[in-house]
């Protein structure tokens, strides 16, 4: 992990970006403590759509910052494919085949949902264990982990295979493949869901059986009235206070 800038914000917050190989990324961490009252922060890592870091940057240092207020180290990484990452030609492709079918009103099909999620599954899952690694080697951030947004399917194939994530708020804001809900169902970890209920690029009854599908205990699903990015601001407040019951 090299750190290649870092600034102070405003409020305290040191944000430090970093690669990791060819990975990009950023880490936020709370403004220091006076020792001993400082500890090592528990992590929260901020998953984005697939629309480039650059891009994503204004809504994840929101909710760095909202984190850090609450005592939470965050991080994100670059998906693969995207922002200043080598181009994915299949990935490029099943983007397009699902841009062809919502202009054409057509239903988005299984094939084309499957070429635009399970791959960027296979891959990227395995490059934020890697950085979990890293994070986790810093002095100052420790657990417990837990994971916020994105990409729905990425969250739900963390939450099964990386036992470090105690805890996951996720968005259904995205296409899922039908065989992310047989993974669903071996979740276990304490969930909290966010659901925009006239969200226009989602299939609201998909949404609702992918939350009857996990298998977590504790699971609670929040519905709100809005399209996909109408989400409220109390609800950075609910997701805020579901993590702190579960990673302090």
């Amino acid at each position: 992990m090299h750190v290649t800038s870092e600034q102070r914000l405003d409020d305290g917050v040191l944000e430090r970006e970093f690669t990791l190989g060819e990975i990009p990324g950023i880490l936020w961490t709370p403004a220091s403590t006076p020792a001993p009252a400082s500890a090592p922060a528990p992590l929260i890592l901020l998953g984005h759509p697939p629309l480039g870091l650059r891009k994503m940057y204004p809504r994840l240092v929101a909710r760095a910052r909202h984190s850090a207020a609450e005592g939470f180290a965050t991080a994100t990484i670059e998906l693969p494919g995207n922002g200043d990452r080598p181009r994915w030609p299949a990935l490029e492709q099943a983007r397009a085949d699902l841009r062809r079918a919502l202009e054409a009103g057509e239903p988005v099909g299984d094939e084309i949902v499957d070429a635009l999620v399970l791959p960027l599954v296979d891959k990227a899952v395995p490059e934020w264990q890697a950085a979990l690694d890293a994070l986790l080697s810093l002095p100052e951030i420790g657990g417990p982990v837990g994971y916020s947004g994105g990409v729905i399917s990425i969250g739900i194939r963390l939450a099964v295979v990386e036992p470090r994530i105690v805890a996951a708020g996720l968005f259904a804001g995205s296409f899922v493949p039908r065989a992310m809900f047989e993974e669903a169902r071996q979740v276990t970890i304490p969930l909290h869901v966010l659901l925009q209920w006239d969200d226009e690029g989602n299939d609201r009854q998909a949404a609702l059986d992918l939350f009857d599908a996990f298998g977590s205990k504790e699971k609670s699903l929040h519905a709100n009235m809005g399209g996909h990015t109408g989400v409220p601001q109390f609800a950075a407040d609910t997701a805020a206070q579901f993590f702190t019951r579960h990673l302090k």
